[in-house]
């Protein structure tokens, strides 16, 4: 699995894309959609499931699992959300903290991580 993390608008999916040699049919989008991404080699913006997942009350941790072990040979891509101001919105703060624990996971079993920064990457891992 290759994870790569980063702001909103930093040119992750443009990078994954070029880098990979990859179209966007090769893409599966999370939405608002609690269902289980699978059976495409990038799966983008992570966060989105995650925050449909806290929203339905699910447990994140037990989706983080599954997802792990049916995506290993995924590009992974998802926005960092933890800079900025702390959402006052409870759902949104448990949904703030299930995307860190989540990337967290997600890094360790990762065989490289890629942080993109003004569509700068930098390998961290």
């Amino acid at each position: 699995m290759v994870l790569i993390i980063g702001g909103s608008y930093q040119g992750k999916l443009a990078y994954a894309l070029d880098r990979f040699g990859l179209t966007d049919e090769d893409v599966y989008r999370c939405s608002d959609d609690p269902g289980l991404p699978q059976g495409k080699k990038v799966i983008y913006e992570i966060d989105k499931w995650v925050l449909a997942l806290t929203k339905a009350g699910a447990d994140t941790e037990e989706a983080a699992q599954w997802f792990m072990e049916n995506n290993a040979e995924a590009v992974v891509i998802c926005n960092d959300i933890s800079c900025g101001i702390v959402p006052e919105d409870a759902v949104l703060r448990k949904w703030r903290e299930a995307v860190g624990r989540a990337l967290a996971e997600l890094s360790r079993h990762s065989d490289e991580v890629v942080r993109l920064f003004c569509g700068i990457p930098t390998r961290i891992k």
